[in-house]
């Protein structure tokens, strides 16, 4: 799960968006500073954006990139300290920008928010090195005493709020080694690197460390956990607020669990910092001690500032692990017997937490945060509680302030009713962990019932309870729309009423006053400039989802793309999923020609040679776009320049003959699949067999990176996890293979292709969308040439089945979460818009295909449509089936 999507949950109940969009609420929590409200003195200017207000002297002369200051304050001391900054910058003339309000500063500073950026507060830009020093000096000596977290990226000056490090200035970017385009300084020849923002201060290798920052660097450096009776052997986990540490007893040799929480930072809800919530959680086991169910406390201590809780080691695995080891819908066909086993074990395992639970409630404390991440699973079947730190006693009427987003209890719950919620969440999902679902509408535990009763032989009572206690109060906002249309309004199979359906639900979300992006999505679109119009995340793909799928299209939608394209915002990327050629392409491609070759135009201007050479956003990405382009318009420096990126892209590859490498990244978006298909697709207009070699190679380069798992499925090896979705998975790079075997025979790929439509067979995936989830089953099985077993129509239709699983209902229509499901999402990549792709696939007139991968060749046959209302059973594929 990836926390960094909780903070842009709570400006929008069903859609991510960006933390500053949040309203404004009742109470000092959500108010804006003061100083955010003042006028502008004159001669200064002001500029809002994001999390920041900038204020900076009209006529001020900065540097692109130098030492700057960075202040940080705790939520009580941040109105003060920012008075008196601000100040002290406008009677010196000093540019600054800060943090406006005390939500934004709490979500900076909470549990999961950035370590790199924690802590930041307020930033001062220093004219040169003279006056750095000066500045640094004077603020460390007017904020003498305040608290504040500690910026991790920042060397701290004392004991105080004001740290500094070396960086931009100005926004410029670059790309780094694996083609991600990141913030950049200029070296002394002036080649952009990246601004290098990690958890840790480090100085570009050709900055000199101004002399009076060296005692403080050596005072830093001399507060080390050498001295500690304990030697950490590993990281189990980071958050803001510290880190959780496999350690060794040096006394004993027993192997410790440390945890470390650094003052004022990691916030909860309530604004109890790491430390708080350390002490509370060794209160609470000191009060569980004896019991067989949680960790004993072993000791605590301070090194610097940093609190350490030393605990009993558990041997185990957390529960949540298990789905991978042994859930059976992860398989193609488990079988009676096989349901049956884990049903037992799965009721097995809630009867023991559900003892677990309450034996800690007999010691009069309430647990607070129990999901699958926190429940460890000894060998012998035995589990344990882990991380109490929320845990209060059962008289607090405190709310619960550190939750898993699917286990999450309504806002109204306390004491042991959120135990008692996260317990029926843990019966549901121990089957179907789909429980995030319920943040959007609770409602969804009836049909997360009802499938898992279809799949597993499981008492309904068991079921039922479950479903009681999630739906109790299930009006109170924002848990459920206040409408009493079904949670799933159109299965997807039931076409075209789903198109019609998903259509709708997509443009009722349109949001065309805003500039930053007409269609909700995914927290990429905040993540670069443009993202809200690029073709992965933002109104690009989804026009041509639309269009592709026989949905029609709407002039005022497009014209709003027209509109932002006039000038691309600045820092844009490149590449096809995330920048310009990916809406050049697809304005072309809806007719808007003009605009198209405008972009086209900004394109020819840059240099490629230090983009990467994926699919996504590097040279491949490019190649297609301008090799398309130029065949549409007959433009001789399009053509060049896309052989320029084929060249470019090559270069990734292996030559024939040579052993593939293990490349980074792997898979259709990122790895050397993307790469194979421009050579095929270039191959195709020139008849250059050079480049199917080319192609072969690339393949093969990706290969390499697969492994076998259950029943042969061939899935991409991360190293901690197989992959096996469209983007960064086997089935993208089965996508390839197909249409590298249309030109030439190869026995290795074709056994490769069906161990990859193995790995399209489980009955179960974590989310629905295009490039990490069910939808991406659907296209490539839809669309693969494969006839063995697994292939054709039932196939097909089983994952639409499935796809079902995630729908939900916007405004009455079919919608579908996006990624780490705690928001609807209408982009392509991740939500609804690729969902009506792959439907339209199998089912459209002509089927819909993804750019540069074409539909299925004529004559295949679809699944029938499913009629609204009726009753199916979710039939197995029967081995052999074929198209």
């Amino acid at each position: 799960m990836n926390k960094g999507y909780a903070v842009y949950c709570d400006a929008d109940p069903y859609f991510y968006d960006a933390p500053h969009r949040t309203a404004p609420r009742t109470g000092a929590g959500r108010s804006r500073y003061a100083a955010a409200s003042l006028p502008v003195p004159a001669g200064w200017q002001q500029n809002e954006s994001g999390d920041w207000l900038a204020l900076r002297p009209v006529d001020a002369d900065l540097p692109d990139q130098g030492w700057k200051i960075h202040i940080s304050a705790c939520l009580d001391n941040a109105e003060s300290v920012l008075e008196r900054v601000r100040a002290h910058c406008l009677a010196h003339g000093t540019a600054f920008k800060f943090v406006p309000s005390r939500y934004l500063l709490h979500q900076r500073n909470a549990k999961y928010a950035d370590r790199a950026g924690s802590g930041k507060f307020i930033t001062v830009y220093p004219a040169d090195e003279a006056h750095f020093e000066r500045v640094a000096g004077e603020l460390s000596d007017l904020l003498a005493g305040e608290p504040g977290p500690h910026i991790l990226s920042d060397l701290r000056l004392g004991d105080g709020p004001v740290h500094v490090r070396y960086g931009g200035f100005t926004r410029r970017n670059c790309y780094d080694e694996s083609g991600e385009l990141r913030p950049a300084v200029a070296r002394p020849d002036g080649v952009l690197v990246p601004d290098l923002r990690g958890p840790v201060f480090r100085i570009p290798d050709w900055v000199t460390l101004p002399a009076f920052l060296r005692p403080h660097l050596d005072a830093r450096a001399a507060v080390t956990v050498t001295d500690l009776p304990y030697t950490i052997e590993s990281a189990l986990h980071f958050s803001n607020g510290g880190g959780v540490y496999l350690a060794r007893d040096t006394r004993t040799g027993a192997q410790v669990v440390l945890k470390e929480a650094r003052p004022h930072a990691g916030l909860a809800a309530d604004g109890a910092d790491a430390v708080t919530r350390l002490h509370r959680e060794r209160r609470a086991l000191e009060r569980l001690s004896g019991l067989d169910c949680t960790p004993e406390v072993l000791d605590h201590l301070t090194v610097g500032d940093h609190h350490f809780l030393v605990l009993e080691h558990i041997d185990g695995k957390p529960l949540n692990t298990f789905f991978a080891r042994r859930h059976p819908l992860i398989e193609a066909d488990p079988g009676e017997e096989r349901l049956a086993e884990y049903t037992d074990w799965a009721l097995d395992v809630h009867a023991r937490v559900e003892r677990a639970v309450a034996d800690v409630h007999a010691r009069g404390v309430v647990f607070n945060d129990l999901h699958l991440f926190n429940i460890m699973v000894r060998e012998d079947g035995s589990v344990a509680l882990l991380d109490f730190e929320a845990a209060h006693h059962v008289d607090e009427p405190g709310r619960q302030t550190v939750a898993n987003p699917g286990f999450v209890a309504p806002p109204g719950r306390r004491g042991v009713s959120v135990d008692r919620y996260a317990l029926a969440c843990l019966r549901l999902a121990l089957f179907l962990p789909l429980t995030s679902l319920f943040a959007l509408d609770r409602r969804k535990a009836r049909h997360l019932a009802d499938l898992v009763a279809r799949q597993f032989p499981v008492e309904r009572g068991f079921l039922d309870a479950a479903v009681e206690e999630i739906t109790d109060g299930v009006t109170d906002p924002p848990a459920a729309p206040r409408d009493p249309e079904p949670v799933v309004p159109v299965e997807p199979g039931d076409w075209p009423r789903s198109r019609e359906s998903m259509a709708a639900a997509i443009r009722a979300s349109a949001t065309p006053s805003r500039t930053d992006r007409l269609f909700p999505g995914d927290i990429a679109q905040f993540a670069t400039a443009g993202g809200g119009l690029a073709f992965g995340h933002g109104a690009a793909g989804v026009l041509y989802a639309l269009a592709e799928s026989g949905a029609g299209r709407h002039e005022d939608e497009e014209q709003w793309l027209l509109e932002r394209t006039k000038q691309p915002p600045s820092g844009m990327p490149l590449g096809f999923h995330d920048g310009l050629a990916g809406i050049a392409w697809t304005l072309e491609h809806l007719g808007h020609r003009d605009r198209a070759l405008d972009l086209a135009e900004l394109l020819l201007d840059q240099s490629f040679d230090h983009l990467a050479a994926d699919l996504h956003s590097g040279t491949a990405g490019l190649g297609l776009v301008l090799d398309s382009l130029a065949a549409a318009t007959g433009d001789t420096a399009l053509r060049s320049a896309a052989l320029r990126c084929v060249d470019l892209t090559a270069r990734s590859t292996p030559a024939a003959g040579e052993a593939p490498a293990r490349p980074p990244r792997a898979g259709l978006l990122h790895g050397a699949a993307g790469r194979a298909l421009l050579f095929i697709r270039l191959y195709e207009r020139t008849g250059d067999t050079a480049l199917l070699d080319l192609a072969g190679a690339a393949l093969r380069q990706d290969l390499a990176r697969c492994v076998r798992g259950a029943g042969g499925a061939l899935q991409v090896d991360e190293g901690w996890r197989t992959m096996p979705y469209l983007g960064a998975g086997s089935v993208g790079i089965g996508m390839v293979l197909d249409d590298y075997l249309a030109h030439r025979d190869d026995e290795e790929f074709a056994r490769a292709r069906d161990e990859i439509v193995a790995a399209a067979q489980a009955m179960f995936y974590a989310q629905p969308g295009l490039y990490r989830g069910v939808s991406g089953m659907v296209l490539f099985l839809g669309r693969t040439a494969a006839t063995g077993p697994g292939t054709g129509r039932e196939a097909v239709r089983r994952q639409l089945d499935a796809l079902s699983w995630h729908a939900m209902s916007y405004r009455g229509r079919l919608a579908f979460p996006g990624e780490q499901m705690m928001r609807l999402s209408m982009d392509l990549s991740t939500g609804t818009a690729g969902c009506l792709l792959a439907v339209a696939s199998v089912y459209g007139d002509p089927p819909a295909g993804l750019p540069f991968l074409p539909p299925p060749p004529e004559g295949r046959r679809p699944p029938e449509p499913v009629p609204s209302g009726a009753v199916k059973e979710n039939p197995l594929p029967n081995e052999g089936t074929t198209s």
